[in-house]
């Protein structure tokens, strides 16, 4: 593994970064200022304000990925096309500065269907080092099924889960007038043996409505029944059309753990894989083979 380097998953809100000695953090930061809370300043100048002074005299190397490399962050670094071997995205890294790069995303077009996925691919390429399997799932805002083949990855899928359940909680009928909500085990539970039984989720969210306003689910127990009720749908939705021979979720520790029960309760065996844990690695893969 590379002895030094900063690598930086910098995304839409949020900015993360690791700097790493022989296998061991040094530095470590986590900012709200992702490319669209930039404010007025540009990305070079929170680079230099934040990252720069890890670096000394700019002796250490920076790997950065996620929307930094989108026309909203520093350079608009292409996405390279599918199939593409998990390694060729590092192989392509695009220079911005004196020993930084940005890492490209990748883009899927397959009869008709279009994707695509900025910071994941470095993700996946640690999580494959940290975790072998045939297909990745890797949950957050829009959470991205990805099958792997001999290290190349022919397409993926794009389930945008997170925000759904964030729009219709907060913005739909189905969320309208509610208390705080609280945590409800039972609540997601139930929501996953619905959404796995009936993945054609459609009339089952106005049926969230009805349940809460005729007493039959509590108020405050909603954005935990229909967090189940949406995951349980992608998850049987997604693998009735992979069938995937092994699967690893990755991500942060609540939502894996959340995938994980639908996976379980699915009859799927699914292990798991810290998804900054695999971000981190990916990084370092992609500096060994720079040397």
């Amino acid at each position: 593994m590379a002895e030094e380097y900063i690598a930086v998953d910098w995304g839409s809100t949020h900015l993360r970064a690791w700097h790493t000695r022989s296998g061991e953090f040094v530095n470590t930061l986590a900012l709200p200022c992702g490319v669209t809370r930039m404010g007025q300043d540009t990305a070079e100048e929170i680079f230099q304000r934040h990252l720069a002074p890890w670096r000394g005299n700019d002796a250490i190397p920076v790997v950065m990925a996620g929307m930094i490399g989108s026309e909203s962050g520093w350079l608009p670094v292409p996405y390279l096309p599918c199939p593409a071997t998990l390694e060729a995205p590092g192989e392509q890294r695009c220079a911005v500065a004196k020993g930084v790069w940005i890492v490209p995303g990748l883009k899927s077009a397959r009869h008709g269907v279009y994707n695509v996925m900025r910071g994941e691919e470095t993700q996946l390429l640690g999580a494959y080092e940290l975790a072998p399997a045939s297909c990745y799932v890797m949950p957050g805002t829009h959470c991205k099924w990805v099958p792997v083949a001999e290290r190349q990855v022919a397409g993926f899928d794009t389930v945008m889960t997170g925000e759904l359940h964030h729009l219709l909680l907060t913005h739909s009928l189905v969320g309208q007038s509610l208390p705080a909500q609280k945590e409800d085990e039972q609540a997601f539970h139930r929501g996953l043996e619905t959404g796995l039984e009936a993945p054609s989720v459609l009339p089952r969210l106005f049926e969230t409505r009805a349940a809460w306003l005729l007493g039959a689910l509590a108020r405050e127990s909603v954005s935990d029944y229909l967090s189940g009720l949406l995951i349980g749908a992608e998850v049987a939705a997604q693998s009735a059309q992979l069938r995937p021979e092994s699967v690893v979720v990755v991500g942060s520790e609540v939502l894996v753990a959340r995938y994980l029960k639908a996976f379980s309760l699915a009859g799927i065996t699914a292990s798991a894989c810290d998804g900054e844990r695999a971000f981190v690695r990916g990084i370092g893969r992609i500096m060994d083979a720079g040397k």
